[in-house]
């Protein structure tokens, strides 16, 4: 059996980081998007490539800024629902692809879950609007 290296570069295609984005996507079960810093990437959902020249606006602010995002989008196929983009960066921390998934904490209705222990509500709650910033 060959084993091949899987590499991540500002230059990914959508065919070099698409086993990645899946393998995240396996192991959360949630919708799953990744772009490299130079090209349009992947989004998953329900186990199966959607689009494989994918790029969305929160993909593209945390390429810019190089750092964590917790958001509602405005635009773009999640609009309206909580995600975590997050920068894969390299040797020197510079962002060369972004990986995103729907937040499932920010799409919970943790009152209606968590009703009868209103002391666990406040806590997440509290780590949640630290966490999020609305755009």
């Amino acid at each position: 059996m060959k084993y091949t290296n899987i590499q991540i570069s500002a230059d990914s295609s959508a065919e070099d980081i698409a086993h990645f984005a899946l393998a995240i996507h396996e192991l959360l079960g949630l919708p799953v998007t990744m772009r490299s810093l130079n090209k349009k990437g992947v989004r998953i959902e329900k186990g199966k490539i959607l689009d494989n020249n994918y790029s969305g606006p929160v993909l593209e602010t945390v390429l810019k800024e190089n750092k964590t995002l917790r958001t509602i989008p405005t635009s773009g196929k999640y609009a309206g629902i909580p995600v975590i983009v997050v920068p894969i960066r390299n040797k020197e921390g510079y962002g060369i692809a972004a990986i995103g998934v729907v937040d499932v904490v920010g799409t919970v209705d943790l009152g209606f879950i968590f009703g009868d222990y209103p002391e666990v509500v406040k806590q997440v709650q509290e780590c949640v609007r630290a966490r999020v910033t609305v755009p």
